[in-house]
Order: structure tokens, then sequence, then C-alpha cells
């Protein structure tokens, strides 16, 4: 059950990370490829998540911390 967990750890962001960008290949192949005039509110959700999806590829994982009330008297709940 271990291994499955790392390997998931491994695996995981790969899979995630092609879900959304084949995700946003389809919707572009339909918007460039439909008659149908596409208003701007129908971009917002994809701009919104690709934004997000910056935002949390920007956090390096050893920065964010659990402890919060560090018996050591560091900064952690500041992060």
């Amino acid at each position: 059950m271990e291994n499955l967990a790392l390997l998931w750890g491994i695996i995981g962001p790969g899979v995630a990370g092609a879900v959304f960008g084949a995700g946003w290949w389809f919707w572009v192949d339909a918007v460039v490829c439909s008659s149908v005039q596409v208003s701007f509110l129908h971009y917002l959700p994809g701009i919104f998540a690709s934004l997000a999806a910056l935002m949390f590829n920007a956090v390096n994982k050893d920065e964010i911390g659990y402890d919060y009330y560090s018996p050591y008297g560091d900064d952690s709940e500041w992060r």
C-alpha cells in the first residue's frame, strides 16, 4: 500500500497535467472549429483555472508547513 502511495505521488501530477492540457486542447479546438461566436464570459472559467494552476505550481512544496504550533518558535504559522 505504501508503494502505491509513493507511485501515485510520482505519477499523479503528470496525469493531472495531461488531463488539464487535454481539456484545454479540446476546448480550443471546439472554439476554433465552431461557427458559433463564443462570448468572453465562456473564456473566464478556463482563464481562472489556468491562473489557479499557475499559482499551485508557484509554491514550493517544502515551504508548506503543517506544524502551526511549533515549539521551536519559528514563523511557521505565517507560511
